[in-house]
């Protein structure tokens, strides 16, 4: 049983997480990564933000079912969108000392949550972000957006750091990139405005492929594969993936991302379900797949095993989440 110490009421300021210290590197020839949307894990009251669970004991058993999961999957590093503070990734990877917590806040004023890592991997530098910004629509949108609102926006959520792996043979410089980009995939205003954020997230990602980097990009990106439909086809309206992947964007032919989602069985390509006919109980129509894992050719020919994590159901009330965890396992030969 977790022990309850929830920050009532809400702190005004959210301090970012510890600054890593380089710790001598672990050689390992095995490594286990997932992305996980845990639905508002919460340690702060997130009811005034739009958060399902309607006091602190559901927040408290929603943190419980959590680390339930975390525990059982075991992860190296778990990337974790719809957190709120270093507390709540203390007190959910709290079962194993060997886990640090890293979060920098991000610019989400309206429901607060943020991105997070939990990692038993030493990042090698500070967790920071880009405050870069993008008009939209972009020059190549494909979202048929018929309005007239213009703007720029930047990615509020997300999370930039460096690893690097040391595998029996070599040391492997990693470039990672953690977001959790804005929601409604078939909204053609948030489609728009979701190019651009992903747009912002290519240049970073071209910076660190011209620097010699290998690359991670995860992360609830709220928008479909087109490449690699998911349980129910679903078709994409806009070029988000393709951007983050290289094939579209401003950099487009630059640089190539896989996705892991060709490494799933097509059947349990799902990671997120949305209550479309509002009965509050899951049918195989409701499922998509809107959060991804993407990697540079390197580290994409070291996978050993993906898969979906799918061993609770979806019912309105649930306390687990309305998401499935995303796990890949790396194998570096020995």
């Amino acid at each position: 049983m977790l022990v309850s110490f929830f920050l009532w009421p809400i702190l005004s300021i959210l301090a970012d997480c510890p600054i890593p210290i380089n710790n001598p590197l672990t050689v390992t020839s095995q490594i286990r990564l997932a992305q996980f949307n845990v639905e508002w894990l919460f340690m702060t009251p997130c009811q005034d933000y739009g958060c399902p669970w309607t006091n602190e004991a559901e927040q408290t058993e929603h943190i419980e079912h959590i680390q339930e999961i975390i525990r059982e999957l075991n992860p190296d590093i778990l990337h974790l969108a719809e957190i709120d503070t270093c507390e709540v990734l203390d007190t959910v990877s709290s079962f194993d000392p060997s886990y640090q917590s890293y979060l920098i806040e991000g610019k989400d004023t309206a429901t607060h949550q943020n991105v997070g890592l939990v990692t038993r991997i030493t990042p090698l530098t500070t967790l920071y972000r880009t405050e870069e910004r993008v008009a939209y629509p972009i020059p190549i949108s494909t979202c048929n957006y018929t309005g007239t609102e213009t703007g720029t926006t930047g990615v509020s959520k997300h999370m930039i750091t460096e690893f690097v792996f040391s595998t029996p043979t070599q040391n492997i410089s990693i470039a990672f990139i953690g977001a959790h980009l804005l929601a409604y995939p078939t909204d053609t205003l948030r489609c728009i405005e979701r190019e651009a954020q992903s747009q912002v997230l290519q240049f970073m990602i071209v910076d660190y492929i011209h620097r010699g980097f290998e690359i991670i990009v995860l992360g609830d990106f709220n928008d479909f594969d087109g490449e690699i439909p998911d349980s129910n086809g679903h078709q994409p309206i806009s070029s988000v993936l393709a951007i983050l992947k290289g094939s579209a964007g401003s950099h487009k032919g630059e640089y190539m991302l896989n996705s892991v989602g060709d490494k799933i069985t097509s059947t349990t390509r799902f990671s997120d379900w949305y209550d479309e006919n509002h009965n509050c109980k899951s049918t195989s129509t409701e499922f998509s797949q809107i959060d991804h894992i993407l990697l540079s050719n390197f580290l994409y020919d070291k996978l050993e095993k993906v898969f979906m994590y799918q061993s609770y159901e979806q019912i309105c009330g649930s306390l687990y989440s309305d998401h499935y965890p995303i796990v890949a396992d790396f194998y570096f030969e020995e």
